[in-house]
């Protein structure tokens, strides 16, 4: 059962009970969002609601070990600060509403076999995607692309940020199957959806946010 917390002052003593098991966040804060208090079991998907601005955004960053922040994050029971970086942010990983490139290919970004071209084709990307320069795709092929790199990491955890903001209805529901999939196999997903009809889909536990903190929660 997913039940609010009580938000402890930020900066005060950590709560108890961190889940052995999938994502816990214990008084996790910074100026512009928390403390907040949550769990997500591995399979299971919480739907980020609320206006722009309202601290969505910086929460995933927060998970993911990108912005300074007080609290703590464990996955199956370790704790964030225990873990180098990099090793965290390989099973936790995030994927932006504008992704991030550093190279202006995509095989820069992509090894060209079997499992990058069955990602891509479940994403409803073709494979001749991998030739082209990334200034040439469409927002919605580069957030596609994004994730796919991403689940090429294998990760424990999945952050996304609005990943079909730029995506039709018969595409949605592609990458929904993709998330499905992943849920399938233990994944834990915290996804920001301004889609209504999406979070109905994906949601297994919910939380509105209003000025950085949960105003509603659910499941």
């Amino acid at each position: 059962m997913f039940e609010p917390s009580s938000f402890p002052p930020c900066g005060g003593t950590l709560p108890r009970g961190i889940a052995p098991r999938g994502l816990s966040v214990r008084g996790l804060c910074n100026p512009h969002a928390g403390p907040v208090d949550f769990d997500v079991p591995g399979g299971a998907c919480l739907v980020l609601t609320g206006m722009s601005g309202a601290g969505k955004t910086v929460l995933l960053r927060m998970i993911a070990d990108l912005d300074p922040h007080q609290g703590d994050v464990a996955l199956d029971g370790r704790l964030c600060r225990a873990m180098p970086a990099h090793l965290w942010r390989r099973q936790v990983v995030y994927c932006p509403a504008e992704p991030g490139w550093w190279s202006d290919s995509v095989l820069d970004h992509l090894p060209d076999d079997a499992r990058t071209r069955d990602l891509l084709a479940r994403a409803g990307l073709r494979d001749g995607l991998l030739r082209d320069p990334l200034h040439r795709l469409s927002t919605g092929e580069r957030q596609r692309l994004a994730l796919v790199r991403g689940l090429r990491q294998d990760p424990r955890v999945l952050l996304l940020d609005e990943p079909c903001s730029a995506l039709d209805e018969a595409t949605t529901r592609k990458v929904e199957t993709i998330l499905h999939a992943e849920k399938a196999r233990g994944v834990a997903i915290v996804l920001i959806s301004h889609d209504p009809r999406q979070a109905d889909r994906m949601a297994d536990l919910r939380c509105h946010m209003e000025h950085g903190r949960f105003a509603r929660v659910g499941s």
